[in-house]
């Protein structure tokens, strides 16, 4: 049981959070920012009306009670505001959340998976089901879906805004000779992040199936949260390092384009959670360490890359007309087997949208639905 208390036994008074045994005093300072008088924030976006970071460094609390029926505390602050606080709102406030569920990491033996038909995420309850998938899995499969020339861009503004790149709004994917990247060759290509030579890297990408004649070109996914986390059990100072060190990645093409960006291969967020991967071995290059900086740090680069090809991490599927695969391209790596355009045309269509549309989408709902 979480409370908010008030404690007068001090020279001035102290709303305190009582959680059990704990008791946890909050700062005047804290409090004061998180006011929601009229004065104080606009009452339509929230945004503070007033600059927090003015406030005295000394600033304390004068004069802290509650109403009748104990559902608002009135405070009053030495900078001369006083105003009323919503004890639950300040019991959310106390822990920093993207309002969002936490990630599940999966392996190749997940199920069910999260599987939709299109017709059915018109439906908004089905979609925050499916957002929700998306969230904690890092991807999702969906059949039945349009498949005329730009399908895809319809496809995408489902779920968040497109994000243009040297590649154009969407691009095709099918075997070109002497193309500028091997996903135009029938090639396989091994468990990847797309574009890690970009700042930011496209954070969710789709690939929506137009035509599939051929019996090769499986696709195939990998959770990278999985499989850092046995790294992680095995060699935490490997991990450590593959997270620290910048790794120079760049692409070229021609005339057209130079990316290039410097990154940690694994990815933390600024609570030190671990996110995703910068993966590419095509595409990238370790600053020069000492000898035994460079062979530590190979050594738990190459445990990470067996463990992504290895099959108990895999999922492998065909994608089908109509069928396309949604997936966080920080966190989900993705691959292909090899294919014989001899057999038939394969082609697919992809397209990159940021990482905040599905989640912004997702707290929208929730609200809705009461999630």
């Amino acid at each position: 049981m979480i409370s908010i208390e008030l404690d007068f036994s001090a020279n001035s008074p102290q709303v305190v959070l009582r959680q059990s045994a704990k008791a946890t005093p909050l700062p005047a300072l804290w409090l004061r920012a998180r006011s929601y008088d009229p004065g104080q924030r606009d009452t339509v976006t929230g945004q503070r009306l007033m600059n927090p970071h003015q406030l005295p460094t000394d600033l304390a609390l004068t004069a802290a009670s509650w109403n009748a029926n104990r559902t608002q505390l009135h405070l009053a602050f030495s900078d001369g505001f006083a105003g009323d606080f919503d004890p639950q709102e300040l019991i959310s406030g106390t822990t920093i959340s993207e309002e969002c569920p936490e990630p599940q990491p999966w392996t190749s033996d997940l199920a069910p998976q999260p599987v939709y038909a299109w017709g059915e995420l018109a439906q908004d309850a089905v979609l925050h089901r499916a957002l929700r998938d998306f969230i904690t899995r890092g991807f999702l499969l969906v059949h039945g879906s349009p498949t005329q020339a730009d399908s895809i861009l319809e496809v995408a503004k489902r779920f968040g805004y497109v994000r243009d790149t040297n590649f154009g709004a969407f691009f095709e994917v099918y075997s070109r000779p002497g193309s500028n990247d091997l996903a135009y060759r029938p090639v396989p290509l091994g468990p990847h992040t797309d574009n890690p030579y970009r700042d930011p890297v496209p954070g969710i990408q789709i690939l929506l199936c137009l035509q599939n004649e051929t019996s090769g070109g499986l696709s195939t996914l990998v959770d990278s949260l999985a499989v850092a986390a046995q790294v992680r059990a095995e060699d935490p100072e490997g991990f450590a390092l593959l997270s620290r060190v910048p790794v120079r990645f760049e692409y070229r093409d021609g005339d057209k384009a130079h990316l290039v960006a410097v990154t940690p291969l694994i990815e933390l967020d600024g609570q030190g959670h671990m996110t995703g991967v910068h993966y590419s071995p095509r595409l990238d290059d370790i600053p020069l360490m000492s000898e035994a900086d460079t062979r530590r740090y190979h050594a738990a680069r190459k445990r990470l890359g067996q463990l992504f090809e290895d099959p108990r991490y895999e999922l492998r599927f065909r994608l089908d007309p109509g069928w396309f695969m949604m997936f966080d391209n920080n966190r989900v790596l993705h691959g292909r087997t090899e294919f014989n355009p001899a057999e038939g045309h394969r082609q697919l269509q992809g397209c990159y949208i940021d990482r905040d549309g599905p989640r912004s989408s997702y707290r929208v709902l929730s609200r809705r639905f009461g999630a």
